[in-house]
């Protein structure tokens, strides 16, 4: 390495780390950071229920549908290259939906931010791990997670102290001087890297996206239209023929998108299914449970926000530590843990969800349990995802974990959100605590299960040194090695 390279080496690690830390935080913020504006945007631009709900469904739907192609183009193209197209629609769509004069209008600026959001979310941990020297991959890994799960859980804060001291359309405003700033820097300061003889899969694109629209479609509309409806059982139906279709494409094509034979190594099959299996626990709970802080105890937007600080500081404190520990002992006892704590978290709020709770005695110490095994999640869960493959395969393994989350998040809010109509509603505070206690049980018993999937990941899948630590030739042996049946 000449002396030009190495003081780049250095500072392309801190800037790389910046650049992807706030894209990610603006992509994952935007999850539910609408959910506490509704009724604004309701009163300012009319709309039925549904129509509100699409303002928080458009954008999961598109996100998780388009996740594994923004992947695979930027393997093709260039990942800097695709990160900052994905970064440029995701400002533009913000605009869009603060300029937004109708219902109609605003859905439809939302679809395209998780257009420009899937494009980039899945490049962000792609170019942050090529960048960042192996011995200090878990740690800035630590900060990038803490980052964008800090997003998820803060989202309704920031939403509402917007719309409650500003407007709602600063919601939506505040993404575009933070995207005009990093399209800059994303130009003069990430490096362009490809994946090696990367080719477009486009019978296995159109495959994943049909079947992940099927699903998603039927899955954030089944409780509007019913679940025995014709539309719903055909977007079921179709989209779970053609996800089977993509599987067994997989396995048999040469060059496919998603290659079936990564889901023998333990540590990929372990890590994405209980990164499924988390976001529809406590997706669909943090859902709930903004609003019961609103509906039933009485808080203001702000208020509510605020009081779930000890939830979302836990991650910033955490997660950090969380990656180096990960480094040290291993990413599975790590993450197996922090999905432990986040169902005895939730365990502990639907022990003790209902009208009059107190908050300093009952409901904080569940959040602050839950915070810090979110914190302990996301931090090596990263790491294990990035160990797990080839080095030309991150980009595509980053975009299957990212877009499995996505479908949990929008499977848990529609699972939750039935139990919830069928078992309570919004009539009284009783009412919404008593579909709200049988649904967060729900969530904790998903992450549970997602804690014992977790098992499955072995120990030296995520080891100091792992597959994509090594040279070319080690990975490729150290990952055909390293995969094995799993058996469940």
């Amino acid at each position: 390495m000449n002396q030009n390279q190495q003081p780049g080496r250095r500072t392309g690690a801190v800037w790389t780390l910046v650049i992807t830390g706030v894209a990610g935080f603006m992509a994952a913020l935007d999850n539910l950071v609408v959910t506490t504006a509704l009724p604004s945007i309701r009163e300012d631009l009319g709309g039925a229920l549904e129509d509100l709900e699409w303002t928080v469904s458009a954008y999961t739907l598109t996100f998780a549908v388009l996740l594994m192609l923004g992947a695979a183009l930027g393997d093709r193209f260039g990942r800097r290259r695709l990160f900052i197209v994905g970064l440029a629609v995701f400002t533009g769509a913000s605009a869009a939906a603060a300029l937004a004069t109708g219902i109609d209008a605003l859905i439809a600026a939302r679809a395209v931010q998780g257009v420009g959001a899937a494009i980039m979310m899945p490049l962000t941990l792609t170019l942050l791990t090529a960048a960042v020297p192996p011995a200090r991959r878990g740690a800035m890994l630590g900060i990038f997670s803490a980052l964008t799960g800090v997003a998820v859980a803060a989202g309704p804060l920031i939403g509402g102290s917007l719309t409650e001291h500003v407007s709602w359309q600063w919601i939506f405003w505040l993404n575009v001087p933070i995207g005009l700033l990093l399209l800059p820097l994303a130009r003069l300061r990430l490096h362009e890297s490809y994946a090696p003889n990367a080719r477009l899969d486009v019978p296995g694109t159109l495959l994943v996206s049909g079947g992940l629209f099927g699903i998603v479609y039927a899955l954030v509309n089944g409780n509007g239209d019913g679940w025995t409806s014709t539309r719903i059982l055909f977007c079921l139906i179709a989209g779970t023929v053609l996800l089977v279709a993509f599987a067994w494409h997989g396995s048999v094509a040469r060059n496919p998108m998603l290659p079936m034979s990564l889901f023998r190594s333990r540590a990929f099959f372990g890590i994405n299914i209980a990164s499924l299996l988390m976001f529809l626990g406590m997706f669909g709970s943090i859902f709930l449970l903004s609003q019961f802080l609103q509906g039933v105890v009485g808080y203001s937007p702000t208020e509510a926000g605020l009081r779930m600080l000890p939830w979302t500081g836990m991650s910033l404190l955490v997660a950090p530590v969380a990656g180096i520990l990960s480094d040290r002992i291993g990413g599975r006892p790590v993450v197996t843990t922090g999905l432990a704590l986040q169902a005895i978290g939730l365990a502990l709020f639907a022990l003790v969800l209902e009208p009059g709770v107190s908050y300093a005695t009952e409901l904080l110490p569940a959040l602050a349990v839950t915070g810090v095994g979110m914190a302990l999640y996301f931090a090596p869960a990263a790491t294990v995802v990035m160990s797990s493959v080839r080095s030309s395969e991150q980009g595509i393994a980053s975009g299957a974990n990212n877009a499995l989350r996505e479908v949990g998040g929008a499977l848990g809010i529609a699972v939750l959100g039935a139990v919830f109509a069928a078992q309570g509603g919004y009539e009284s505070p009783q009412a919404f605590s008593d579909g709200t206690v049988p649904a967060v049980w729900i969530g904790a018993g998903v992450l549970a299960l997602a804690a014992l999937v977790a098992l499955l990941i072995p120990k030296r899948g995520t080891a100091p040194g792992g597959p994509v630590t090594e040279p070319a030739s080690a990975v490729h042996a150290g990952a055909d090695a390293d995969r094995a049946p799993v058996a469940v």
